[in-house]
């Protein structure tokens, strides 16, 4: 495998969601403040989507105070915690520029007819779980037999005794 195809796949996320043009999301973003760390959500509809691989990033659109605020989020970023979907819209193009000409109302989609708010995600990677390699019994092992038993001492803690007990080696 190349080099950097192989910096790429550890860079990728197992699961990402499954996000369309046009959807309302809620994306959950770790943001670092001095020492600090806390989760902002931006709301918004994906506007959106473009790249692939490592690279693949979609943009958010919402309204805040009047003012048209547009956020481009990389997929696989460690930096993004969840996006969750609020509103499952209905678009006919691959990119809703003309969204940003609108105001109120018109700045939004349709929502889908009987679309289910579900929070599908598409697996990239499984998960590989290492299991330690079952090693072959050997075939009829010669007993070894032992003339003197084992003797185990152990101390009960309730009386404070100490009890011997024989076991026969097999």
């Amino acid at each position: 495998m190349d080099i950097i195809k192989s910096i790429e796949h550890e860079q990728l996320k197992n699961k990402i969601p499954e996000l369309k043009v046009g959807d309302t999301v809620k994306v959950h973003q770790r943001i670092k403040e001095g020492n600090r760390e806390r989760i902002q959500v931006f709301e918004g509809i994906i506007i959106k989507k473009q790249g692939g691989g490592v690279n693949a990033t979609f943009t958010v659109r919402r309204v805040a105070y009047g003012v048209g605020v547009e956020k481009t989020f990389l997929v696989h970023s460690p930096m993004v915690e969840k996006v969750e979907l609020v509103r499952v819209g209905k678009a006919r193009r691959a990119k809703l520029y003309y969204l940003r000409d609108r105001v109120g109302k018109a700045a939004k989609t349709k929502e889908a007819v009987g679309a289910r708010i579900e929070n599908r995600e598409i697996v990239i990677k499984e998960e590989i779980t290492e299991e330690a390699p079952v090693e072959a019994a050997p075939e009829e092992a010669p007993a070894i037999e032992t003339e003197s038993p084992v003797v185990e001492e152990t101390v009960d803690t309730v009386t404070e005794e100490t009890v011997e007990t024989k076991t026969d080696a097999e």
